[in-house]
């Protein structure tokens, strides 16, 4: 099953997105995946194919300033949760998804959160992997240096920060094959590291927590937590609380796995993923 890369221009801001086509005929509800900081949507690589061959259509973006996407100037484009939020909803808009599964993981990943807050009718259900959901997550030290005055500057622009976090969030070391594509936007232009660091400056986690934790308590859809537990970042006890504070959501705990549980355990999500995406319209 071959992923195809597809690029769409909307509102005057390019889009690179990931796609797979479903494998036969199928009436199951297409499924967007988001990926975190520092990433893109190649952390999908392994769970993109196997949606398709369960006859369910997925698309991958990576966000705006991140990957192969656009990287505007923050003059241009706010970095904001609300400017990520608008962005996404004409991109969603301009791919004609009017309802489908939702999976978030990782920090911008709880921008995919408020996304499905502000159009729930949109949102079939709701699949969370180590994203931040409570007002008790922060943004790692790790992460926050990245936003420092000069520091930061200076950080943004070493292609390798991407291998430092990516396999300090795993506890695993990621295959070159792999950092390699992760490395690229990096490598390319110093455009990326501007997007990071405006991204961690405009975050505003402490707000967007507040809209998440109050916002999901109103929330009747199904979630589905799936949550790596030696994550350094994001403790399960988060999960297990917003677990225990919403309606019809049900908390799976992954021994064994950190902050980016697609990387290395991609099977192991799997086995609870594919089955409650399997949705048709009429559910």
């Amino acid at each position: 099953m071959s992923i195809q890369e597809h690029k769409i221009t909307v509102n005057s801001l390019e889009w690179f997105y990931r796609e797979v086509e479903p494998i036969g005929q199928t009436d199951l509800l297409p499924v967007l995946l988001l990926h975190g900081l520092v990433s893109q949507s190649y952390t999908w690589r392994n769970i993109l194919p196997a949606l398709a061959k369960q006859g369910t259509r997925a698309i991958a973006p990576d966000w705006i300033g991140y990957g192969f996407s656009s990287k505007p100037e923050k003059r241009d484009f706010a970095y904001t949760p609300d400017a990520f939020i608008t962005a996404l909803s004409g991109f969603i808009k301009a791919l004609e998804l009017e309802r489908f599964s939702l999976v978030v993981q990782g920090f911008l990943g709880s921008v995919g959160l408020q996304y499905a807050l502000r159009h729930p009718e949109q949102i079939a259900n709701l699949a969370i992997i180590n994203t931040p959901i409570t007002s008790a997550a922060k943004l790692p030290w790790k992460i926050q240096q990245l936003g420092l005055p000069l520091a930061g500057e200076m950080m943004t622009q070493d292609p390798l920060l991407v291998d430092r976090t990516l396999e300090g969030g795993c506890r695993y070391v990621i295959e070159d094959k792999d950092l390699d594509v992760y490395r690229k936007p990096y490598l390319k232009s110093s455009s990326s590291g501007r997007g990071l660091l405006a991204t961690i400056r405009n975050l505003q986690l402490s707000s967007a927590m507040n809209e998440i934790e109050s916002g999901f308590k109103e929330w009747q859809q199904p979630i589905l937590i799936q949550w790596g537990m030696i994550d350094p970042w994001l403790s399960v006890d988060m999960a297990q609380n917003f677990a225990d504070s919403v309606a019809n959501a049900e908390l799976i705990k992954l021994n064994n796995v950190g902050h980016y549980p697609q990387e290395h355990y991609h099977g192991t999500i799997l086995e609870d993923l594919l089955p409650f995406v399997r949705r048709t319209n009429n559910k």
